[in-house]
């Protein structure tokens, strides 16, 4: 297990270079073939206050993606080159990878290059990143200013994803009170919830709370199936945000190698204090 440790500065992230995101967009629409962000864009915005932002809707069986009903305000949308798009790894999907305010993790792309992922942004500054393959050349960045600040915020979010294609890993978290959240209990009363069940490969599942309970957290990961295959190994990367978009902003993250299915591992225990 490999633990980092990391600290954003809130404000620094939003006064960077704004002028360059408008740059950028409008090079996107003169290359067709380079990566866009379509949403979110660059800037400052007040978008409106909704519960629904900050739960992804899931329908059974589950899928990858659900953008149903998502505002453009809690979704990251775009394109990404199309001969890049679909490429094999391993015999399998080739994701890009997708930095929201320091967190990476694979995104699933369509064979035709769109991505679309639901993400709850509370007040304050953000940045959003998308690299479509190996180069950083093909990067597309975008930083904006949530100025409404009745938005829902995480003071704590949990974020789970994994390097391999069509495996299905779940995110399970303990709060201190005994509530147990999981893909069979989204929501639990003392407001935890997690955002959608993935079971085709690279996730991710999230986990967040705007005003967790002080006490001892456990975070759980579950290799729940490969399908047809027993022997692949998978790498699973869980990220604990604390006290999202604040100057007191905590990042772990733990990387833990999973090597057959059934297997039930505990990634991290970890205390939240009192505000």
């Amino acid at each position: 297990m490999i633990q980092h440790l990391s600290f954003r500065t809130s404000l620094a992230f939003a006064a960077a270079g704004l002028a360059a995101v408008m740059t950028v967009g409008a090079a996107a629409q003169d290359a067709p073939r380079t990566t866009t962000i379509d949403t979110p864009a660059g800037g400052w915005r007040a978008s409106d206050s909704t519960q629904r932002d900050f739960v992804q809707t899931v329908n059974y069986p589950a899928s990858n993606v659900n953008t149903e009903g998502r505002s453009k305000s809690a979704l990251i949308a775009g394109r990404v080159a199309r001969d890049i798009a679909g490429a094999s790894k391993q015999g399998g999907r080739q994701p890009a990878r997708l930095v929201v305010d320091g967190v990476a993790l694979p995104l699933d792309v369509s064979e035709s290059g769109e991505f679309a992922r639901p993400w709850s942004f509370g007040p304050g500054a953000h940045g959003v990143s998308v690299r479509p393959g190996g180069s950083a050349s093909g990067e597309r960045r975008v930083q904006f200013y949530e100025a409404n600040a009745n938005r829902v915020s995480p003071r704590l979010r949990v974020v789970l994803s994994w390097d391999t294609d069509m495996t299905d890993i779940d995110l399970h978290v303990v709060s201190p009170d005994g509530q147990h959240v999981w893909y069979g209990e989204r929501v639990v009363p003392n407001g935890g919830a997690l955002d959608v069940d993935v079971t085709t490969g690279f996730g991710p599942e999230i986990y967040a709370h705007p005003s967790p309970a002080p006490g001892v957290y456990h975070v759980y990961v579950n290799y729940y199936g490969s399908g047809e295959r027993n022997d692949i190994i998978t790498v699973a990367q869980v990220a604990v945000i604390e006290n999202e978009g604040t100057p007191r902003e905590k990042q772990q993250v733990f990387r833990v190698p999973l090597r057959k299915p059934g297997e039930l591992t505990l990634v991290r225990s970890f205390v939240v204090a009192g505000r």
